[in-house]
């Protein structure tokens, strides 16, 4: 069984039970108590899920031909991650990451991003609700402290950004990839400018929209179906937030060359993303092709060179290393106690599906090198104070005069 020969010599940290199709049962790992029980229901899985068991082993479990009997998926895939080292090391793994590495430099034109971003971000709103905050945050969390719930910690995310924009009165801000509008709308508040939201996915834009016309601010903030490429004004503030994963390695300097003519001389960007601590790696094949087609996660040094050239200087780099993954244990946790709903949306299979979508995120936020990193450019290195002390003292701030304001609201 070329499978069970594959975890016996990779699985050596912690311990799982396979059960194959013909009920034998073999225990993989460091002779502790299995976490997890995983049997196979298809004798050909006994061999196809030791070729790129990335892509085929969440896609048997989304099929319904691998099942969890004690534990959950979380157990068998946090064991394997704990691993993973030792599956890049064989000859076979290596050969097949080489080969789609070749493959993974995304070109990325227009109507394919729009049907990118369709496929997963114009799903069911009431998805959405089953597992997102209200603001529909759908990015890292920010977590002043471990044990912040996710309302609070999508909501301190927002300001943080906004303390490294440093906006002021009567300036022109555009928020690239801007979702469901919660950023752009938290922005408006904490101060008076003007806003311009801009997304691919139709039902964001919509709901974005509405939003903004219910709280009778349309004069100063909309949102916009359109691709950054389309836009010509140039603004005192840009912000993008989890847009740029799905830019693609080969636009990474068209994406940087846009944004420089789009900023003004004295003005400020602030990207958030997911990246990689690592060298340059293809994104996760299942995640890649069920979840977020066209999606990458760069390297910071891919990021730092695409820049170079642009005439965009490095003002200011932050890591958030274990946030996403504790955004995405809160997700997962949300979604699973909702799962009955999801399915009646969908079905079980989609279910599996994003189940597995969490899970491989988690965990590769927890042991594989992906990290969230924040990056703040300028033209003008005088654009910004020359030490970070103001983004503390004003987020600080902030969070002091809107706890005064619940306070008073209560």
């Amino acid at each position: 069984m070329l499978f069970a020969s594959l975890l016996r010599k990779v699985i050596q940290d912690g311990s799982i039970r396979l059960i194959d199709c013909t009920g034998k049962t073999n225990i993989f790992g460091d002779q502790s108590e299995p976490v997890c029980t995983v049997r196979l229901h298809n004798r050909a899985l006994d061999y196809t899920l030791a070729f790129d068991p990335a892509l085929t082993v969440p896609e048997a479990y989304m099929e319904g031909s691998l099942t969890i009997e004690d534990g959950s998926l979380y157990d068998f895939i946090d064991v394997a991650a704990r691993n993973f080292r030792r599956l890049e090391r064989t000859k076979f793994h290596r050969l097949m990451k080489c080969f789609d590495f070749a493959m993974f430099g995304q070109y990325n034109p227009i109507k394919r991003a729009r049907r990118n971003v369709a496929h997963h971000y114009d799903l069911s709103d009431e998805l959405y609700q089953l597992f997102l905050d209200h603001d529909r945050q759908y990015s890292c969390a920010y977590f002043p402290e471990t044990d912040t719930d996710l309302e609070t910690a999508q909501h301190a995310k927002k300001r943080h950004l906004a303390a490294k924009l440093g906006l002021e009165e009567g300036q022109s801000v555009l928020d690239i990839g801007c979702g469901w509008g919660g950023l752009a709308l938290y922005l408006s508040q904490v101060e008076n400018v003007d806003i311009t939201g801009i997304t691919l996915s139709t039902k964001q834009q919509k709901v974005a929209s509405e939003r903004a016309s219910n709280a009778g601010i349309t004069d100063r903030v909309r949102f916009k179906l359109q691709d950054y490429r389309h836009e010509q004004k140039v603004y005192d503030r840009i912000v993008s937030v989890g847009m740029f994963e799905h830019v693609g390695k080969m636009n990474y300097a068209e994406f940087f060359t846009n944004v420089a003519k789009l900023l003004s001389d004295d003005g400020v960007m602030v990207l958030h993303s997911i990246g990689r601590f690592d060298t340059p790696h293809a994104i996760n094949p299942f995640i890649r092709k069920y979840i977020f087609p066209g999606a990458d996660l760069p390297a910071l040094s891919e990021v730092t060179r695409a820049i170079e050239p642009t005439g965009l200087r490095i003002t200011d780099i932050e890591i958030l290393r274990l946030h996403y993954a504790e955004t995405l244990k809160l997700w997962r946790e949300r979604f699973m106690e909702q799962w009955d709903k999801a399915a009646k949306i969908y079905d079980d299979r989609f279910c599996r599906m994003w189940e597995a979508y969490f899970v491989l995120c988690e965990v590769g936020f927890r042991h594989l090198d992906l990290m969230v990193f924040q990056i703040q450019l300028t033209k003008n290195i005088d654009a910004v104070p020359l030490t970070r002390d103001y983004m503390v003292d004003w987020e600080r701030q902030q969070a002091e005069r809107e706890n005064k304001k619940r306070r008073h609201a209560a």
